[in-house]
């Protein structure tokens, strides 16, 4: 019985049905770790481009 959940095991392991759920959460733990270390540079972009438009829309309606 020993034997057989080694191979059980290892054949789990080895498996690659899982690999692209592996990959999709590896990806979003990346993108979230670059959100955190960059927050203040993309809030300022963000706010630069919100004000910009803002602008550009108020010369447009007069």
């Amino acid at each position: 019985m020993k034997k057989n959940r080694k191979n059980t095991l290892s054949a789990f392991f080895w498996s690659e049905e899982g690999m692209g759920t592996i990959e999709i959460i590896l990806i979003i733990v990346v993108l979230v770790g670059l959100v955190v270390i960059f927050r203040k540079q993309l809030n300022d972009l963000v706010t630069r481009i919100f004000n910009q438009i803002n602008a550009d829309s108020n010369s447009i309606l007069g």
